[in-house]
This record gives C-alpha cells, sequence and structure tokens, in this order.
C-alpha cells in the first residue's frame, strides 16, 4: 500500500539530509498518514485532512 492520502493524494515527498560536512544525501520525507473512520469505511488519510474536515463538520 502506498504512503498517500486518500482523500486529498498527498504523498511522500524528496529532500536531503545534511552531514556535518553539508554532503547531501537523498531521502523521503513521509506525510504524517491516520486510519480513520469516514463514511463508514476504513482511510488512510493525513492529520492536514483529518484537522480540515474536523472545521467543516462544526
Amino acid at each position: 500500500m502506498s504512503r498517500t492520502c486518500q482523500v486529498c493524494g498527498r504523498g511522500t515527498t524528496s529532500s536531503q539530509s545534511r552531514s556535518h560536512s553539508n554532503i547531501a544525501t537523498k531521502r523521503k520525507q513521509y506525510i504524517n498518514l491516520q486510519t480513520k473512520n469516514v463514511d463508514g469505511k476504513k482511510v488512510r488519510i493525513c492529520t492536514k485532512c483529518i484537522k480540515t474536515s474536523a472545521k467543516e463538520n462544526s
């Protein structure tokens, strides 16, 4: 299963980790995915979408 949000489609982004000598090594930044029940279905949703849906529902 890929690490993408099933609501907005956001996924991993690439970045660089830097050593003390400033050498760049490619790495991945993963989004914060949570499993939630949305309309009775289990969905892998990012925390940004969870916060947005909480604002819209209240």
